[in-house]
């Protein structure tokens, strides 16, 4: 008995230890569950509105407290109270406007993105001292520019994947559709729009590529192989090339930077000084690493300058990252803000390269709050190899300096593979535009608004396997023909894919005769490009006819025809064959065989005044011409038959022989002619860019005015920039001639003391020297003529003006220097011409 009532003491000592356990556990479960229900949670992150970069180190606090911390370097922040210290959150950072959130004290727990709206970076006490720290930074940066850029490296690769949006923005659908023949198209779009902080967007284009680039310091090289690439319903391979990384090269590092067509200063540049004013705003320890922040505003308003900040490190003074944004007095049509940021990666101790590179542009024609488009290019760079011999190998590879290669069946990734290689996945309205760009381009209603769209703009149509146009064209009218209506009609690459055939006829209701053409074109190969062009043309001579220059055979020349200047009119007729091949990359020849006959009709030497005794039919020719063109890395954009050039960073150079033949289809004449140019587009940062043409020919033989070399004239008030604009059509006859066309576009020049008027400056001069042989004066210049020669002297065309007038057109004021004394008499010696220009 005595054992078992010491058992029960202690049993009973036990359940009432457990007990007390079991009390003071559920005490405190219950006590931490009334905790957390009273705890108050916010978490969030703070980006850039434009950009939606994250904003590094942002102070949040609440308003009328002591209460608040920093956003950490990727913007990232969170609080946890038991109670709510206020009801107003507030964000401040420099460069920025602060923002205020209103909270719902209600409400536990909140996960926020905050969207900053830019401000300006000259906010904040400026402190007087001895010695200004950011500048003193500037110069470390400058002075390490060989250890850090990483074009310091022999040679270099990576795997690139780059992503191009586009979105339309500020698209009112409801006026739009308002207008009846519209709304069916508006009532689509309304229905895959997209909404995004209170704007409308709608999603127009998103590409994306992977690619691996190679690079090599000496010899130059540089090849890129584009091993994926995501188009969405873009075939077209020129433009699929220029999605990669080889023309998207953008380096802190250098002097200057592009934007658009414009060099904008570095912050990095060796004088940069002289451009910004650089401040210290704070230091940050970032993963065991201190950096400044350094701030940077132009020195002066409305310059080629940036405004911005970027992280630099201690010790190295690499740039950790850089954020550019045009400040609002930038000289730049169009744009309404910009982004530029470049992170860079630490690769070993002292390694620094760039991992990711974004590029944002808010494009407004119209002006702020009107229809306009935001492209946005994000561009990451992993498996960085740098001084590797496998790099060197890989570009023994390339045939010329400079090689893009697209892999069999690059376009044509399904959704797991793009899964796998992303770089970075895809966000939730990244993922729903390839859907909503499907819905909308596969839309009946939405083909037919995109084609009428293209009809006006372009002034061509397709008809099933057919093309119309251009309308401009269509109606127009002159001396000779009076009113004068025009019909054209050609295949495009749904009738055949090599071949493209055209014709046009014309009716003048004056001289009451019909005129045409026809010509076809065959492309059996695009690299290397040859074609054969064949073409038969009887009609009036409407002058030179350059890309984006108003001829007389136009519907907008009516109105700008120079008064009291006899118009000149001559009838051609002309059979051409032509082969062109592209020996190599950057050398294409092209042979051609022309039959022509002319036929002057007004204010000409008539064909009378150059008889033949004999079946020979004066102004008649047969010739072959032979042109070599060279032009080093020279860029192309190509429609499916034919390619419009880019340029190219080098001089591009042209020489032609042309051999005439006497007995040939009654030809009359025997003759040779050699013709050279060369022509550059030259850029001088700060002091904007110089077009440059240098040219000269001869022609060995006597003929008639037909086949002389006619200096290039302008009758039109409407500026052309390859010819002489104070010169007549047909006025200045040579056999032997030497030209040179100079125009610089400075910039803002001297109205950059007027920045909010955004007006530019420029200069041309336009040279000319040239003689005619006593045989070819006395054949031409006859009673009636109207024609003059240089005899040796020199032609001279100066001219100013003022560019960017409301953004898009621009004046010239021209001079005509020499001759001075003029042996024809009612020509002027000055003028004023306009014309319409866009451009960035």
């Amino acid at each position: 008995m005595a054992g078992f009532h010491r058992l029960s003491i202690f049993t009973r000592m036990y359940l009432n230890r457990r007990n007390r356990s079991l009390i003071l556990l559920t005490s405190l479960v219950f006590s931490c569950m009334a905790a957390m229900a009273q705890q108050k949670i916010i978490t969030g992150q703070v980006k850039d509105s434009h950009s939606e970069e994250p904003i590094p180190f942002a102070s949040i606090s609440f308003r009328n407290t002591t209460v608040g911390k920093q956003a950490d370097s990727a913007g990232r922040f969170s609080f946890h109270f038991s109670k709510w210290p206020s009801d107003t959150l507030q964000i401040t950072s420099v460069g920025y406007q602060p923002y205020r959130l209103l909270l719902n004290t209600s409400r536990d727990s909140f996960s926020i993105t905050i969207l900053m709206e830019r401000g300006t970076f000259t906010e904040g006490a400026v402190l007087k001292t001895k010695v200004n720290k950011g500048l003193f930074i500037w110069k470390k940066i400058v002075q390490n520019k060989p250890f850090n850029d990483r074009y310091r490296f022999d040679n270099f690769s990576y795997e690139l994947y780059n992503k191009l949006e586009l979105d339309l923005k500020n698209i009112n659908f409801e006026k739009f559709g308002r207008f009846k023949p519209l709304k069916p198209i508006s009532d689509l779009i309304n229905q895959n729009i997209d909404t995004a902080e209170g704007v409308r967007y709608l999603p127009a284009y998103l590409t994306e590529v992977l690619s691996d680039y190679y690079y090599q310091k000496n010899p130059k090289r540089r090849r890129e192989i584009i091993k994926a690439a995501n188009t969405n319903g873009v075939k077209n391979e020129s433009v699929l090339k220029m999605l990669g990384g080889m023309d998207q090269v953008v380096n802190v590092y250098n002097n200057f930077i592009p934007v658009f067509d414009k060099q904008f200063v570095s912050p990095a540049s060796d004088n940069g000084d002289y451009y910004y004013d650089y401040r210290v705003i704070d230091t940050q320890v970032i993963a065991n690493n201190r950096y400044f922040h350094l701030v940077f505003t132009p020195r002066r308003k409305g310059g080629d300058t940036f405004e911005g900040d970027c992280w630099v490190h201690v010790g190295t003074f690499a740039i950790q990252r850089m954020n550019l944004r045009l400040g609002k007095e930038a000289n730049v049509n169009f744009i309404e803000n910009l982004s530029l940021i470049q992170e860079y990666t630490r690769l070993g101790d002292s390694t620094w390269f760039l991992s990711k590179d974004k590029f944002v542009a808010d494009v407004s024609p119209a002006g702020k709050d009107r229809p306009g488009f935001i492209g946005r290019k994000t561009t990451t760079y992993r498996n960085v190899v740098v001084n590797d011999s496998s790099v060197v190998n890989e570009l023994s590879k390339n045939k010329i300096t400079e090689e893009i290669i697209t892999l069999p069946n690059a376009g044509e990734k399904d959704k797991p593979y793009w899964a796998g290689v992303r770089h970075e996945p895809l966000t939730r309205t990244e993922s729903g535009i390839i859907k909503m760009i499907d819905t909308l381009t596969n839309a009946p209603v939405f083909k037919k608004f995109t084609r009428t769209m293209a009809f006006i703009g372009t002034g061509y149509t397709d008809v099933g396997n057919y093309e119309l146009g251009p309308w401009m064209n269509w109606l127009t009218s002159n001396n000779w023909e009076g009113f004068r209506m025009r019909f054209d009609i050609g295949t495009n690459k749904y009738f055949n894919r090599k071949i493209k055939l055209h014709t046009y006829l014309a009716y003048g209701f004056g001289d009451k005769k019909l005129k045409g053409m026809a010509e076809a074109f065959y492309l059996p190969n695009k690299d290397p490009r040859t074609y054969l062009y064949a073409s038969f043309t009887n009609d009036l001579d409407f002058g030179q006819n350059y890309y984006g220059e108003v001829t007389a055979d136009n519907v907008f020349a009516l109105a700008v025809r120079k008064k009291g200047v006899p118009i000149k009119s001559i009838k051609v007729n002309e059979k051409r064959l032509e082969f062109f091949h592209e020996s190599l990359p950057w050398m294409s020849n092209k042979l051609s065989v022309f039959h022509r006959s002319f036929l002057p009709l007004q204010n000409l030497l008539p064909v009378d005044s150059f008889r033949f005794e004999g079946n020979q039919n004066p102004m008649t020719t047969f010739e072959v011409s032979l042109r070599l063109r060279f032009a080093w890395l020279e860029r192309f954009v190509e429609s499916h038959f034919y390619r419009t050039s880019l340029g190219s960073i080098y001089p591009v150079g042209e020489l032609t022989i042309t051999k005439g033949f006497a007995g040939i289809f009654k030809s009359s004449y025997n003759y040779t002619k050699v013709a050279a140019s060369i022509s550059d587009n030259i850029k001088i940062p700060p002091l904007g860019n110089i077009s440059l043409n240098i040219y000269g020919g001869k022609t060995f033989g006597t003929l008639p005015y037909t086949m002389l070399d006619i200096a290039p004239g302008n009758e039109l008030y409407y500026y052309n920039k390859y010819a002489f604009n104070m010169m007549n059509r047909w006025e200045f006859l040579h056999d032997k001639y030497a030209g040179v066309n100079i125009e610089h576009n400075i910039g803002n020049g001297i109205f950059r003391f007027f920045p909010k008027l955004r007006l530019r400056q420029f200069w041309t001069a336009k040279a000319l020297w040239g003689s005619l042989s006593t045989e070819n004066k006395a054949l031409n210049f006859k009673t009636g003529n109207n024609f003059q020669t240089l005899d040796g002297k020199t032609y001279l065309e100066l001219g100013t003006g003022i560019d960017n007038i409301f953004r898009v057109f621009r004046i010239d004021f021209i001079w005509r220097v020499f001759p001075s004394t003029l042996p024809k008499s009612g020509d002027e010696t000055f003028g004023i011409f306009g014309s319409f220009r866009v451009v960035f």
